[in-house]
């Protein structure tokens, strides 16, 4: 009861803003400009730079206001383009800990010829945003300074302390990682109550219907695999059977036929429960029926089958997932490969071991002449923290308001966020970010990347009241 009493009190105590007019003309171009800069600067590993990105987006907080005294940015000395920007604005109850708003500011590569637009140049059109971190996660992370910059110009005093923390290496495994090196080194930066984060979106149906805004409850942890075969070689107009490439390409293809087991945690239970009712409604009974099945029987292999052939997305997030995603081999074209190496990426479910699934690869494989070897590990796993009513609450208030009759879902997020190193360090996270999207999810980490503008205006509006309603809680 006293927890819902603090819920009440805290949608009470924002009365005078529960239905707040939108903002302005001018607010509105003002993000547009601060996310156009953030966009269009460069951040892949391989030629940008994420210290440049960092201080642009400082350089518009002490335009706005923020003192430098509230500004921490930082870089390690050994990778000087990889840093990021804390911003902390001030509570006015000092005994309440802070809400930390995190988001990366690194993007995947982008090569200009194969993309439709040049990927680093913000483009509109057909009412969509188009560029590389258009959406992941450039628009989070400009929707967080732009909150930061809309609540100093309206003098705006929050009971609890709000952090922003904007950060480097979350797309690249095995690079300088700002959120992993804050936990690590400035701990009393980023340290708050909760966390929000990527990792959940709206989500859309193929003819561009909602469907649900997804909260993320627990995500996968990825893990790079390296498999390897070494050769004497020889001429290649003298072929044998034992070859390199040969072995690894079996190997591979043993990889590619296996699917590991359907797994559950509150967090997929919840999700499929809640889609199950949503196909039902809409009449599409023979998927309802079958998430309702594996529901109950987590071993009906039939309707485990069904759904998981159904959607992509589904299928993640029911199990651990390895697929290969880069080849090296051979040494010349007129001559027998000495070497032949494929990376195999898996995304593990929670509770299962990265050993446990290389040992399980070295049983697909099944051949002594590939040699399995674990890669770089990202990070620290966590258990997923829980959906209570202070986090759920204010969300499913605001998504009522926004857009009546969508429900809120909880899901466990197939791929990893940097939420696994605040998690490990005591820093409930949970993605959030009210964006919808469709099927292909905006092409994210593929070509010609994109985002809904009207989305990505009603998504910075939702985060800008639901920070005020996590503000004011007691």
């Amino acid at each position: 009861m006293k927890l819902l009493f603090a819920v009440a009190a805290a949608f009470a105590s924002l009365s005078a803003f529960a239905v707040p007019p939108q903002d302005t003309p001018a607010g509105e171009q003002r993000f547009r400009a601060l996310y156009k800069e953030l966009v269009e600067t460069n951040t892949t590993l391989s030629a940008g730079s994420c210290t440049l990105a960092a201080e642009r987006l400082a350089a518009r907080l002490k335009a706005a206001g923020f003192p430098d005294s509230d500004l921490y940015p930082f870089a390690a000395p050994d990778h000087p383009k990889e840093g990021g920007l804390v911003a902390i604005y001030p509570g006015r109850d000092p005994k309440l800990k802070a809400i930390l708003l995190l988001a990366h500011i690194d993007v995947v590569e982008a090569k200009r010829e194969d993309w439709t637009r040049d990927p680093f140049t913000l483009v509109e059109e057909n009412g969509s945003f188009y560029a590389r971190g258009a959406s992941d996660d450039k628009a989070e992370a400009a929707i967080w300074v732009d909150t930061l910059i809309r609540y100093r110009s309206e003098n705006y005093r929050p009971r609890r302390t709000i952090k922003v923390a904007l950060t480097c290496g979350e797309e690249t495994a095995g690079a300088f990682n700002g959120a992993d090196w804050l936990t690590k080194n400035r701990r009393e930066l980023i340290d708050a109550a909760f966390a929000l984060n990527e990792g959940a979106d709206g989500e859309l149906d193929a003819s561009g219907h909602r469907i649900a805004l997804e909260v993320e409850a627990g995500e996968k942890f990825p893990q790079n695999y390296r498999l390897e075969v070494t050769n004497k070689g020889g001429h290649s107009s003298r072929p044998v059977k034992d070859n390199a490439i040969y072995h690894l390409a079996a190997a591979v293809t043993r990889i590619s036929a296996y699917e590991f087991p359907a797994q559950f945690t509150d967090g997929n239970r919840a999700y499929f429960t809640g889609m199950a009712k949503i196909l039902a409604a809409k009449g599409d009974t023979d998927v309802a029926n079958a998430m309702n099945a594996f529901l109950k029987n987590s071993n009906d292999t039939q309707a485990l089958a069904l759904v998981s052939a159904k959607d992509p997305s589904w299928n993640a997030t029911l199990r651990t997932t390895c697929v290969a995603t880069m080849l090296d081999a051979g040494h010349a074209t007129n001559a027998l490969p000495q070497r032949a190496r494929a990376n195999i990426n898996c995304r593990i479910f929670p509770g299962v071991t990265a050993e446990t699934v290389r040992a399980k690869l070295e049983e697909l494989v099944a051949d002594p002449a590939v040699k399995i070897s674990s890669a770089e590990t990202r990070g620290p796993t966590a258990s997923p923290p829980p959906l209570t009513p202070e986090v759920m609450a204010p969300i499913e208030k605001l998504t009522a308001e926004f857009w009546p009759g969508v429900p809120v879902l909880p899901i466990l997020q197939a791929g990893a966020t940097d939420g696994e190193f605040t998690n490990a360090v005591g820093i409930p996270t949970f993605g959030v970010e009210p964006v919808f999207m469709g099927p292909d999810l905006g092409n994210i980490h593929g070509l010609n990347e994109y985002v809904g503008v009207k989305s990505l205006l009603e998504g910075r509006e939702f985060l800008y009241r639901l920070v005020k309603i996590y503000a004011e809680q007691k």
